[in-house]
């Protein structure tokens, strides 16, 4: 599976971010490897996004789905483990993540 390059993401970068900027967005398997939603070993796409209030999140859902469809319908990643492997984050920027 594909996953964008990215840097940690820290509280000063996402505090210039406009809301719902696209933070980081990759492919990772449904798998106890990746981020098991159903243990079905298919692909997964996930995005993480700005919220309105200096906040952000992470939405994954099958890969069939476009990252747009997925910003607006996916399930929220919820899981401190797999939120940090998708997004690597200082403890300041993981404090703002909206559960």
């Amino acid at each position: 599976m594909k996953k964008e390059k990215q840097k940690i993401l820290t509280i000063e970068v996402l505090v210039q971010l406009k809301p719902h900027s696209e933070i980081a967005k990759g492919e990772i398997e449904d798998s106890a490897d990746g981020i098991n939603m159903t243990g079905s070993g298919n692909p997964l796409k996930w995005v993480a996004v700005t919220g309105e209030i200096g906040d952000w999140c992470i939405y994954v859902q099958w890969a069939h789905r476009d990252y747009e469809w997925i910003k607006h319908h996916g399930d929220k990643v919820h899981n401190e483990h797999n939120i940090r492997k998708l997004v690597p984050c200082s403890d300041k920027a993981y404090a703002r993540y909206r559960q």
